[in-house]
Parts: C-alpha cells; structure tokens; sequence
C-alpha cells in the first residue's frame, strides 16, 4: 500500500489473525482487582474480515475468510504472558538477533553511488554520530536486477564493503521477490529452466509489473524454489557480497502494480495446485524465509547469525527477522500512530519491528525529525529511511542545535544496548514483547486499557514520546504501586499508588522513567558503532522499590553468532539489591567467559546515605569511592566488579 493512510481499515503488508480479549474485574471492599486475558487464533492465509463490535457487556468478534478451512486455536491465558508463550509454542519466538541490528541503521532510496556511501560513513564519524548499518535500495542494481550492482555507480562493492566494515559496520541491500524479465539475467534464466514462477490458471508462467517493469514472480510456497532461493545468497553466487552484507525484502506482498488491488490476481496457481486466494498472505512469510535461510547457509562455517528486513508479514514471521511499518509519511499523525502500529505487532508475536524515522514521504521540519528520533531510539528496530524524492535529511545535514538533539538520541539508544539485546534474549525463550502497552505489565489496572501514547521496554522503562508539534511537556500516566526514576536527572515520581503526572519535555528531552525494583545494564561510553563496544565496562542502575529492594538481568555473548546455542557460549547474571546488598550470580551457569568489568553503579532511592562501600571479589574486601548526585542517590565509580564472576558489594551505614 503506496502512501496509506491512518484512521482506515485499509489493507496494509501483512496479518496475524489473531485476536486478544482481556477483562478487568474491578476490586471490591472483598477482594481485589483481577484480570483475565485470552486469545483466539485464526490459522487461515485467505483474505479475511474481523468484525469487532463494542457492547456494554463487553465485546463480539465476527470472522468471515473467502477460502481455505476453519482452524483455529482458543489460548486460554489467563495472564498476558501465558496468551503470549502459548501462541508463541505455535508460531515460534523472535530469535536473537546480532546485536549490530538493535543499533541505528542509515537508508534512503537511494545512497546514488559508492562515493556517496563513503562519504555518509566518513560524516557520521566526523560529527561523532554512532551508526552501525547503511542501507542500499533498489537504484544499486543494474536495472532492478536483485543480486546484481550498476556498474557505472556500484564498480566494485567488495572494496565499498570492506571500506563500511574498516569502521566495524554492515551494508544491507535490498532483494525483493520480483524477477525482471530478460534472458541473459542469471536469476531469470535458472527460474525459467527450473519452471519456478507463478502460474496462470491456463498454464504458463504469469507476468505482472513491478520496479524491473515486465517481472516474473517466483513460487514460494514451494520448498524447491525456496531452497533454490536460498542458494543465490551464497558469496560465489551473490557477486560482490561478503559477510557484513544482509538482506532487506520489500515488495513481497506479493507487490503487482498492474495486478488487482496492486497484487495477483486471486486465480493464479501455486505449487500444489492451491490458488492464489489461498495463499496470498503467507507469500511474504515465504520470501522472508527463505532469504534468512540463505544467509544462514552462506554463513554455515562459522555460525553468522543473519539479519533480514521484511515488509510483508504473517503470524510466524517473527522467526526470520525484522518488520517495519512501510510507506508511513513525515507528519505528526503517522509518529504518533506508529506506538499503537508497534505495540500491535508486538503483542502479535512480531516484537522487531519499527517505524521509519522521520517519515518515509515528505520532508520533517527539524522539531519533527528529532521527536522522531527520541521515539526511534527506545522502539525495537531503529532505521532512518527517506523517498527518492525526499531531502537528503542525515543527522549532519542540519543546524548545529538540532544535529546535538539527534546525536543525544542516537546515543541514548547505545547506552541502552546491553538492555535491548537482554531484553531480546529472554524474549527469544517466553515470546513476551520487548516493546510491550502497559496492560500487558499492569493487567488489573482499567485505567490503561486504552493508554497508546505510552509503552514499556520490557518491564522495567516506561517511555511517553511527544508526538505533537510544540509539546514542551508530556501527562504521564505511572502504574504500579512503585516509584519510577526520571532516567537522566533521577528524580521521583509517584510511589504508593498509580498517578497521572505532568513533566518537562523542551525539544531536548524525551520523558522516561526506570521502574523502581529494577536494576539496568548500560554501555556509557560514545562510541562509532557497537563492534567497538564488545569490551566496554558496563553501568549498573539500581532503582529500589518501596521495600528497598531490586533485580535485574545481563546477557552477553559473542553477538554475532550461533554458539550461544551451540556450545552455551554466553554469561547471562542475575543482579539482586536487598538489605542493603547488591549481589551478581549467575541466572544460567556456563564456562563462558568475558573480560567486560562494571564500572560504575548507581544506587537510587535510599532512604539514607551510606558512610561506606565494600566490594568482595575473589575472597577480597575493597572500600569504594562514591559520591552522592542527589539526596537519595549515590554513584560508585570503578568498582572493577567482573561481569562473568560472582561478587557482593555492600553499603554500610
């Protein structure tokens, strides 16, 4: 769907039939609030039409499908987190993605040469912008040819490549599933010998139009064509590819400009004889699958875990990469809207996704560009992406002023990296969302059962982006019965019982807050790109609850690679804050080692301040230096706590 609109129930790129019910019982002078959540899963790829109608006594939903057969699964929670891992033991779980994919990534259609994409990585460095991936759309090709370069613009792409990875950064092309028509194209001639494409119900191979003009569509619902697929990723087939080079699949819905509502015609014919109509929203699923299990088999002899963006989607497709939102538009309505957009698909199965910052059409002013920024940076994938016909917008483009907010953004999202990529671990194990709405953490509580402008990253960051123009402060709603730490200047908010506030948000600020009970693990140091921050020292932040008390995770591997499965090469810590002693164990026990220390702890909401720190390690006490930024806070600098050792670190009074 080219420029769609919101406020409509317009068709977009993908569907996941599912639908998720959750009742609050309000609390009465006997009992307390409770909650109940349950979910209803359509198994059916055929056009289909969910009508939900509102009654006072609660809600009715109507499924009405054109074709295939009635299968579905009732998920009987009854909790947010059990609807959320029994759909996930039906349609698998997010796997763990390389880390260098949760950073920010760089895109327009189209960086127009290898100069140009020389120059962008130079600038980022020169401004001091972390970046991590740059992005190639379709004008890289030779004449829309997928797997192949211009070779007036792109000459050499193996020596481009290596040039984006001497800054420890990747390259993502795209590869879309339309084949342009013409003998002699190597991608053309093998699916045209093999008989791989679509076909049309009178026999032969159908022929739409798309980017390359006269296209061929390859089938694949079949397991030959896909494993065929597959094979073009491998470096002897993909000319000029190497392994910092990753994959981005559009148009894969299947995209059909001259075809019925912009896709095939619902007659065409599949493998197995199954038409179109039945099919059609598993097609993208397909393409997606068979791109990650490509770049899998290109990597096999030394484990690469892949990257693959996919605009087309269905239930299940959270197997295979990443999903973003598709032609949104730089206007506030498209930002705001892009937190309900996320929070459906994560709750959908689908948690890496993301919006495009800034708007794919048009051209934001720069207040609307960096409020871009500071929601992009706390979503789940993180992508600056532009039209063809757009301004060039990279952050070094603009006013002084506007270049330090969008550097503070970006920065504030690498800080947060050891907690996405945690975060992303467990949510590979229960299926949970990362980027989750506030009913999911706070079930009995009626009054976020309509909240949208607020979500949580995991449970323990709430963030409230400003979406409209002028906002110089945001009403934030805090559930829970614990107080929630300001990020950035500490300060305390609500404690006792749920509480609207409202707080300063100038253009420099986005408001978020860190969960008392928590404890939170951060790479401070501003670096290029996250290679270099594989052997960074780590922060811990403890925010206690009203009890005094707080936990919180780590996880750290190679990433980058499989063996974290394979050979159980990964720490994951478990940190625990309680009468007055933070404590680091192991929450899995393996033989994995890293050499990353913590180098400073920052303890906030104590009820008095300690006279002394005492860190034991390896059967030895050491006193701590620390200071004391607020009445209830204290920051302990250079412990030197190893991250793959136990130790004890205790506050004296």
């Amino acid at each position: 769907m080219f420029e769609y609109e919101l406020r409509e129930t317009m068709a977009l790129y993908g569907s996941v039939p599912l639908l998720i019910s959750h009742q609050v019982v309000p609390s009465t002078w006997s009992s307390p609030a409770s909650s109940s959540t349950s979910a209803v899963f359509w198994l059916n790829a055929a056009e289909t039409w969910v009508d939900v109608a509102y009654e006072q006594a609660g809600a009715e939903s109507h499924w009405f499908s054109e074709s295939g057969i009635v299968d579905f699964f009732v998920l009987l929670g009854p909790t947010p987190s059990k609807v959320s891992s029994q759909y996930a033991a039906l349609t698998g779980t997010t796997p763990l993605p390389p880390l260098f994919s949760l950073a920010y990534h760089q895109c327009r259609w189209n960086y127009k040469d290898e100069a140009d994409v020389a120059e962008v990585n130079s600038k980022f460095d020169v401004h001091n912008l972390p970046m991590d991936v740059i992005w190639l759309d379709i004008e890289h090709t030779n004449s829309k040819k997928y797997f192949t370069w211009d070779p007036i613009k792109f000459p050499t792409p193996d020596k481009m490549l290596a040039g984006v990875a001497s800054k420890g950064r990747r390259m993502v092309t795209i590869v879309d599933p339309h084949i342009k028509r013409e003998d002699g194209y190597h991608i053309h001639d093998g699916a045209t010998a093999r008989d791989f494409y679509v076909k049309r119900p009178e026999g032969g191979s159908y022929e739409g139009f798309c980017w390359p003009g006269a296209s061929m569509y390859l089938d694949f619902t079949s397991a030959e064509v896909r494993a065929w697929w597959a094979e073009q990723f491998a470096y002897t087939a993909y000319r000029g590819s190497s392994d910092s080079l990753f994959i981005w699949n559009d148009m894969n819905e299947p995209s059909v400009f001259n075809g019925p509502e912009v896709t095939m015609f619902k007659d065409l014919m599949h493998h197995g004889g199954w038409e179109h109509r039945d099919v059609h929203n598993l097609f993208g699923l397909y393409v997606h699958r068979a791109t990650y299990e490509g770049l899998v088999r290109r990597n096999a002899d030394h484990n690469a875990r892949p990257f693959v963006l996919s605009r087309a989607l269905y239930a299940g497709s959270q197997r295979y990469g990443a999903i973003w939102t598709g032609d949104n538009a730089a206007q506030w309505d498209h930002l705001e809207f892009s937190v309900p957009m996320l929070l459906s698909l994560g709750v959908s199965g689908i948690t890496f996704s993301g919006a495009d910052v800034g708007g794919f059409f048009g051209n934001p002013d720069t207040e609307l560009l960096t409020r871009w920024y500071q929601a992009g940076a706390y979503q789940p994938f993180f992508r600056g992406h532009a039209h063809l016909d757009a301004k060039r917008r990279e952050p070094y483009l603009f006013d002084q002023l506007t270049l330090d907010r969008i550097r503070s953004a970006l920065r504030a999202r690498y800080a947060l990296l050891p907690f996405w990529y945690t975060q992303f671990y467990l949510a590979s194990h229960s299926g949970a969302p990362v980027m989750r709405p506030l009913w999911y953490q706070y079930p009995t509580d009626p009054e976020v059962l309509t909240n949208q402008d607020s979500f949580l990253i995991g449970s323990d960051l709430l963030v409230r982006p400003v979406v409209h123009a002028g906002g110089i402060s945001a009403r934030v709603y805090l559930p829970g019965s614990e107080p929630w730490y300001d990020v950035v200047s500490l300060e305390t908010f609500g404690s006792g019982a749920p509480s609207y506030i409202t707080v300063s948000a100038p253009l420099d600020k986005i408001p978020v807050f860190q969960r008392g009970g928590s404890i939170v693990p951060r790479q401070e140091r501003p670096r290029r790109s996250t290679t270099q921050m594989v052997h960074d020292p780590y922060t811990l932040v403890v925010a206690l609850d009203s009890r005094g008390s707080a936990d919180g995770e780590l996880y750290v591997d190679d990433f980058r690679t499989f063996n974290y499965q394979r050979s159980s090469e990964f720490v994951h810590r478990r940190f625990t804050y309680d009468n007055n002693v933070l404590e680091s164990l192991p929450a899995h026990q393996t033989q994995f080692q890293v050499d990353n220390v913590i180098e400073r702890i920052t303890i906030v909401g104590l009820k008095r301040l300690p006279t002394k720190v005492v860190l034991r390690q390896d059967g030895a006490e050491s006193s701590l230096d620390f200071s004391s930024p607020t009445h209830n806070s204290i920051i302990i600098r250079q412990p030197n706590a190893a991250v793959s050792k136990n130790w004890r670190l205790t506050l004296q009074f």
